[in-house]
């Protein structure tokens, strides 16, 4: 379980390229005292478990399934990740519960920057859009954001400098993909009341 509270941006290091499968090396800097064998990272959202350590580097495997679903097959080394360690007990929840299982991917379709704020709209997939909330939660390459406005598959964020300046969400230009996460608890009401429709 995470917040969306992105940690800080971190560089991958290495790629290893398998058949249906990829190795990241990815340098954690001070994020690495978190990264024990097993435990789990959120990764521009993906929750990933940590395979092995080297210094503050630390090795993740994506399945095939993880990478066509997420961003994570076409990230390349050199690249800047959002970084989240697992929730613990007692920790801060300061953005929403997000779970790192990436629903889809998004396509930024607008960026409208000020000196205040850049306005950011992605167009979802049709059907996720059942759990998407005016003023609800949603994450964006692991990052937890606020519905600003939504019209069909169209959402908009709100991103403030300081998000801009700590997550990968200023380089993502329109024609780029982000991995989407729908709020869990909608995701939830939407399957109870399925059920519970004759």
């Amino acid at each position: 379980m995470f917040t969306g509270i992105v940690e800080g941006l971190r560089r991958v290091v290495s790629i290893e390229e398998g058949d249906g499968y990829r190795r990241f090396g990815i340098d954690l800097g001070p994020t690495s005292f978190r990264a024990v064998l097993g435990a789990s990272i959120a990764v521009n959202g993906c929750c990933l478990t940590v395979e092995g350590t080297n210094g503050t580097v630390a090795t993740f495997f994506a399945v095939s399934e993880t990478l066509r679903k997420t961003t994570l097959g076409g990230l390349r080394v050199g690249d800047s990740v959002n970084v989240e360690p697992a929730l613990r007990a007692g920790d801060d929840l300061g953005g929403h519960f997000v779970t790192g299982h990436v629903d889809g991917t998004a396509v930024v379709v607008e960026k409208q920057v000020s000196s205040g704020e850049t306005w950011v709209t992605v167009a979802i997939p049709d059907e996720l859009t059942a759990f998407v909330v005016s003023k609800g939660s949603i994450t964006l390459d692991g990052v937890s954001l606020t519905v600003a406005a939504c019209s069909g598959n169209r959402i908009s964020v709100a991103l403030i400098p300081h998000t801009l300046a700590s997550t990968t969400l200023a380089l993502r230009g329109v024609g780029t993909l982000v991995n989407v996460e729908m709020d869990t608890f909608g995701k939830w009401v939407s399957k109870l009341m399925k059920e519970r429709l004759p």
